[in-house]
C-alpha cells in the first residue's frame, strides 16, 4: 500500500523534473539575446547622456584661448572689458559667472561641490537647482530627445533651448490661425 502511494506521488514529480531540466537545456542551447545598450558612465555613479556639442557663441570657445594669460579674479563685479554683452538674468543678485564657470579652468564648468565637468555635461549643473526639470529631461518629458524609443537616444542640452544667462523664454508674438481647408482655393 505504501509503495503504491509512493509511486503515485513520485511519478508526477519525476515528469515535472524532466520537463524542468529539458527546458533549461533548450534555453542554454539558445544564443544569448542582445541586451539594450548601457548608458555610458560619466563621473562615477552618473550616466553619460548622448548630447550634441553645446551651441557656443562663435569665437569664444575654448575659453582658455584668452583666459590662459589672465590671473583669475573671483571677485563679484560687473564685467567691463569682455563679455559685456552678457546680462545675467538667472537668479540675479544670487548668481555670478564663477558660480557655474570654473575659476581656474575656463574650459570647464563646476558643480556646487567643486567637481569640474565638461560643457557637454551641463545638464548636471542645471539639475542641481532645477531637479524636477532634470528628472523630466532624463525620461524625455522636458526638452527634446531623438532616437529610438527602445534604443539609443540623443538628448538636447538645456542650453540648446534656454540661454543659460537668461533662461526664461521670451514672449512669443501671436500668430494668425491656420487657414481652414475649405478656404484654400485650388
Amino acid at each position: 500500500m505504501k509503495m503504491e502511494r509512493m509511486r503515485r506521488v513520485t511519478a508526477p514529480a519525476a515528469v515535472a523534473l524532466f520537463f524542468f531540466l529539458a527546458a533549461g537545456w533548450v534555453a542554454a542551447a539558445e544564443p544569448p539575446k542582445a541586451s539594450p545598450p548601457a548608458k555610458k558612465e560619466g563621473a562615477p555613479g552618473h550616466p553619460q547622456f548622448a548630447v550634441p556639442t553645446p551651441p557656443f557663441s562663435p569665437g569664444i570657445f575654448p575659453c582658455s584661448d584668452c583666459h590662459k594669460e589672465m590671473t583669475p579674479n573671483p571677485k563679484r563685479r560687473k564685467l567691463t572689458e569682455e563679455h559685456t554683452n552678457i546680462v545675467l538674468n538667472h537668479a540675479e543678485g544670487e548668481r555670478w559667472c564663477l558660480d557655474c564657470h570654473d575659476t581656474y579652468n575656463r574650459d570647464r564648468l563646476h558643480l556646487v561641490n567643486g567637481q569640474q565637468i565638461r560643457f557637454e555635461e551641463s545638464y548636471r549643473l542645471c539639475g542641481q537647482c532645477h531637479g524636477d526639470k532634470f528628472r523630466d529631461w532624463k525620461v524625455g518629458v522636458h526638452g527634446k530627445r531623438t532616437g529610438m524609443w527602445n534604443g539609443q537616444k540623443q538628448y538636447l542640452l538645456c542650453v540648446h533651448c534656454h540661454n543659460p544667462h537668461d533662461p526664461r523664454f521670451k514672449p512669443l508674438p501671436p500668430m494668425p490661425p491656420p487657414v481652414r481647408p475649405e478656404a484654400i482655393r485650388k
